[in-house]
């Protein structure tokens, strides 16, 4: 037991935080995405997949648009498909899954009455006429008329739109205010809504929003049967037909007894609709949303397209006694929705899809209490696996692994099947695989224990590639002090302080660690071993732990690299409006001590000795020749595939001995041939430089100046030879230049 305490510890931990998710006192995304996956899947797998014909759906399609012409229709056509649906093919009842909140006035009888006023004002004939035809011009008076007297349950909009005001008119609340009071059902709340004009409210039986409830990966899977607006409370579409179909003059809230639940359960999980032949009862989830039963893909109702209904291509038997619902398909008047299904589903459809799912009892339940169950499921198969899994052998692990995941998805799936009853599951799936998981790599693990802590050890310094390379033989490395040729990396800021005092101390964090960032990428994919940060300066070296023959050609090309990354990097901050950043890189290839060296308190494993001081000198200098990066003559001896221009012969302090110092142009592969000639007469001012033909020189470097303006390095030769023809060196100067300060 005491062995596996560290397991028991770890996959206790990680049950609890599961279970945490379970009870909702914080939430995981992945496994809210993969229950909804695994909710669409049951879904999939259970549909009827058989269409249903006691609804059809009228579809204001393409065809009807071709025929028709182009949506909104005038109302006397719709006055003519209300009266012909009625009278003609006898439906039953009529749901209609638009909205009718502007006037029309396609007739034409506003001019008229305009004109009426106006300009015939006093032509009685005129007027009488205009009396004689109102009637016949009022398409809204028509279409109010038409619906008067007919089981037609109109369609409005509920939102959250900040801008507008509200449009047309409700129909009474089917819950007043304060019905729920002291209870704290968090139902879908809106502050706007679209509605119907007010003689068209009238007119009709009744009247239910068509919102439904997009979950968070933009599913339509809900729809809320009683939405607040205002603090009043108001029904679907598809619950205001069920209710006119079924002669149901209210609806009652619907609360579990106090005997099987406690007194601090105030959720509704049910809405009954009292009717002469008795109560339906309708599962509602804690927003007082109904799942969509979906019978299946689109087309699991009848659909018929309005062009045929209005000119009476359909044979009325095919309609009668049915429930119509009005909707579209055309992709122009959106009203494509994602559903579990499809991707692109008919809104219209999910109503029909509520309305057969009632009358035959079949929509699913999500009560509130699902969430205790939710915490039981995990609670259970975390205890089986955290403490019984550390006792078994690998095989029988995994066998007991299997059992469990099988009998949590057998249970889940018979609470579906058989009791209509939606549990999430895949928080008690996923905690069965990690502990699975933890237990069968703990020994794996512990047994490497040495291997990750070499790891751990120069994994701060050295890419991830290299400490792999380093752990098949860690024997061979250590971080004793030994003496190596290597080469050393040294790059600074230019004009930091300047920057550091025109950004907020917020920003400046940012932006130095997006520039460290990038330019560490940039090291470790040469296999550097970055050795430290100095402030915004960056130290580097190439050859140790690990030897390698190319460090020299490493770091040239890493400093190449970091200048071409730094492009990328000042386009990013101009964006933001960050100030751009220059960079000096100096690289220098010499016999120096590496190892781990500090104090007792703290060590770092790190390079010393003559090469690495040249190193960091070189990189001062940048900034005097205007260059991005200078290297020493011995890194230009070993690298051979690269163009080099030499920029100079120095003295630096501390050392005796001139050196010559290039400046990396790129790979010979990239360098064109003007660049060729650029460098070519280049040297020759340079050699010119030396043997002090100072006008000739001068000269050389106008004519370089031409061809590169922008060049800061011929500028500070020119000045350099303008001084030395002031003062001349002399007859014994070498054209070395000194430096006395670092």
């Amino acid at each position: 037991m005491k062995q596996h305490l560290v397991r028991y510890a770890v996959g206790a931990l990680i049950a609890l935080v599961l279970a945490g998710h379970a009870a909702r006192f914080f939430q995981f995304g992945l496994i809210n995405q993969l229950d909804a996956i695994a909710y669409d899947a049951k879904l999939r797998l259970t549909m009827p997949r058989q269409v249903d014909d006691r609804v059809v759906i009228l579809d204001i399609d393409e065809k009807s648009l071709a025929e028709v012409g182009r949506w909104p229709w005038d109302r006397r056509r719709m006055a003519e498909l209300v009266g012909k649906l009625f009278d003609r093919y006898g439906i039953s009842l009529l749901g209609v899954d638009i909205v009718f909140a502007e006037p029309d006035d396609s007739s034409g009888l506003k001019t008229l009455e305009a004109l009426a006023r106006t300009e015939f004002r006093n032509d009685a004939a005129f007027v009488a006429r205009l009396d004689e035809l109102r009637p016949r011009l009022d398409y809204d008076r028509l279409f109010a008329r038409a619906l008067e007297g007919r089981p037609v349950i109109l369609g409005y909009y509920l939102s959250n739109r900040s801008e507008g005001t509200a449009t047309g008119a409700l129909p009474e609340p089917v819950l007043p205010a304060g019905t729920f009071a002291g209870r704290n059902i968090p139902f879908t709340s809106w502050t706007n809504h679209g509605g119907n004009l007010p003689e068209f409210q009238r007119s009709a039986l009744g009247a239910g929003h068509f919102n439904p409830m997009v979950d968070f990966d933009g599913i339509s899977r809900r729809v809320p049967m009683i939405a607040e607006y205002k603090g009043s409370y108001y029904e679907a579409l598809s619950l205001a037909m069920v209710r006119a179909l079924l002669g149901s003059p209210k609806v009652v809230p619907g609360y579990p007894q106090e005997s099987v639940v406690s007194r601090g359960y105030t959720a509704m999980e049910w809405i009954e609709l009292p009717t002469a032949r008795g109560t339906l009862r309708i599962p509602v989830d804690e927003n007082a949303a109904a799942l969509i039963p979906y019978r299946g893909a689109q087309g699991s109702f009848p659909y018929y397209s309005l062009a045929d209904v209005l000119a009476e291509r359909i044979a009325p038997e095919r309609l009668r006694g049915k429930i119509a619902l009005i909707g579209t398909t055309a992709p122009g008047l959106l009203d494509l929705r994602a559903t579990p299904v499809s991707g692109a589903y008919p809104g219209v459809e999910i109503h029909a899809n509520l309305i057969t799912g009632m009358l035959d009892g079949r929509i699913l339940q999500k009560p509130l209490y699902v969430v205790g169950a939710d915490v039981v499921t995990t609670a259970a198969a975390g205890l089986v696996m955290v403490f019984l899994l550390p006792l078994l052998s690998p095989l029988r692990a995994t066998l007991v692994t299997v059992l469990v995941l099988a009998l949590l998805i057998a249970i889940n799936l018979a609470f579906w099947q058989f009791g209509g009853l939606v549990l999430p599951v895949s928080g008690a799936l996923l905690l069965t695989f990690l502990l699975f998981a933890l237990n069968m790599s703990y020994g794996y693990f512990v047994e490497s224990r040495a291997k990750r802590q070499f790891t751990d050890l120069f994994g701060q310094y050295v890419p991830p590639e290299l400490v792999e390379e380093m752990s098949r033989d860690p024997e061979s490395y250590s971080m004793e002090g030994r003496s190596a040729e290597l080469s050393v990396l040294f790059s600074d800021v230019r004009g930091f302080t300047t920057i550091s005092e025109s950004l907020e101390p917020k920003q400046l964090a940012a932006l130095m660690n997006e520039y460290l960032g990038a330019m560490t990428a940039v090291i470790r994919a040469q296999r550097g071993t970055l050795d430290k940060y100095i402030g915004d300066a960056i130290m580097a070296f190439w050859g140790a732990p690990v030897e390698d023959p190319e460090h020299a050609r490493r770091a040239v090309v890493a400093a190449l690299g970091m200048q071409e990354a730094l492009d990328g990097v000042n386009r990013a901050f101009a964006a933001r409006g960050w100030p751009q950043l220059r960079i000096g890189v100096g690289v220098n290839t010499g016999q120096m001590t590496v190892g781990d060296m500090g104090s007792a308190v703290r060590k770092s494993y790190t390079v010393m000795g003559d090469a690495v001081n040249l190193g960091s000198r070189l990189e001062g200098l940048t900034k005097k020749y205007g260059v991005g990066i200078l290297v020493g003559e011995d890194t230009r001896k070993t690298v051979r595939d690269i163009v080099f221009r030499e920029v100079d012969r120095v003295r630096v302090k501390g050392k005796e001995e001139p050196v010559a110092i290039f400046e990396p142009i790129g790979p010979e592969a990239s360098v064109g041939k003007a660049q060729h000639e650029e460098l070519k007469l280049w040297h020759q001012a340079l050699r010119l430089y030396r043997s002090q033909a100072w006008d000739q020189a001068e000269l050389t470097l106008l004519n370089l100046t031409r061809i590169a303006p922008a060049c800061r390095l011929y500028n500070y030769y020119t000045e350099r030879v303008a001084a030395l023809r002031k003062a001349p060196p002399g007859s014994g100067w070498n054209g070395v230049t000194v430096f006395e300060e670092k």
